[in-house]
């Protein structure tokens, strides 16, 4: 039976973060308040998004020095501790692409074969773009189509037509491509698997109690990072692990767990697989 103790962890974490925003707009909470490109706790420590912070650069923003504390608050925390883990534990498109991600599995959508392919390196060369478009406007490029945005401002403010960008990518992940925007296409996801190439915290796994079942496999949203089931006990290298715990609440067998990452421990050379 599978256990969901990550799950809905991680949507206690996304829900609550949402109540607080929303809170702070409707009652003047101060716990926290702003939104999730630029935030405050209690009013006093800044956080903010790095890569809104180096759009704002690139389209020449003079930033005040609270912000710029604010995203190097946040790439050391992911940068030590979370690695991508925003992605699975913060974002909020997160569940609209996770529900996607479900109903696929309950229709048998992923039976079904399909000749679409996308490299999973889009989202870095999204991040250029957004950052040349960003330089040549003006204006923050990501920030005025980000879905995170849009579904974190209509939380506190009211949807509006943003709302159907939403919806779009529901569709697109349910029926086009398994976990096509978190998984292929978001810029921020890019950055936030730079900022956390080398964190600490990482899903280990333990060969000699692995079965083979492949549980973890069809869950995770980034399946190539777990390319030594099978074949080795190992953490997970790869940066594109979002932490999420999926692969630990599936695993029957006790073979997956987070655990510390260990530099002093040569790490076989890792090199990316095609996967949908």
């Amino acid at each position: 039976m599978n256990n969901y103790k990550y799950l809905i962890l991680r949507r206690i974490s996304q829900l609550s973060l949402l109540f607080l925003y929303f809170g702070a707009n409707a009652y003047g909470w101060t716990l926290l308040s702003g939104t999730i490109s630029s935030s405050s706790i209690l009013g006093t420590l800044p956080l903010s998004d790095p890569f809104a912070v180096l759009q704002m650069l690139a389209a020449g923003a003079v930033l005040s020095v609270d912000v710029l504390l604010g995203a190097v608050i946040i790439a050391l925390f992911y940068g030590i501790i979370g690695g991508r883990a925003f992605c699975s534990w913060v974002c909020p498109v997160n569940m609209v692409t996770d529900g996607a991600n479900w109903l696929r599995r309950k229709l048998y959508i992923d039976k079904i074969e399909r000749k679409i392919w996308v490299s999973r390196n889009l989202r870095y060369y999204m991040i250029v773009i957004a950052l040349l478009v960003s330089f040549i406007t003006g204006l923050a490029s990501f920030e005025i189509i980000s879905p995170i945005t849009i579904l974190n401002r209509g939380v506190i403010f009211g949807f509006g037509a943003g709302a159907g960008l939403l919806v779009a990518i529901f569709i697109f992940d349910l029926f086009v491509l398994k976990n096509g925007w978190c998984g292929h296409i978001c810029p921020l996801g890019g950055v936030h698997s730079i900022i956390g190439k080398y964190n600490l915290l990482r899903v280990a796994h333990t060969s000699e109690n692995c079965t083979l079942c492949m549980k973890c496999k069809d869950i995770c949203p980034e399946v190539q990072v777990l390319n030594m089931i099978g074949k080795r006990s190992e953490s997970v290298i790869m940066p594109e692990c979002t932490n999420c715990g999926r692969c630990v609440d599936v695993c029957d067998d006790d073979a997956l767990g987070f655990d510390i990452r260990n530099y002093t421990k040569n790490n076989l050379e890792v090199t990316d697989e095609n996967v949908n």
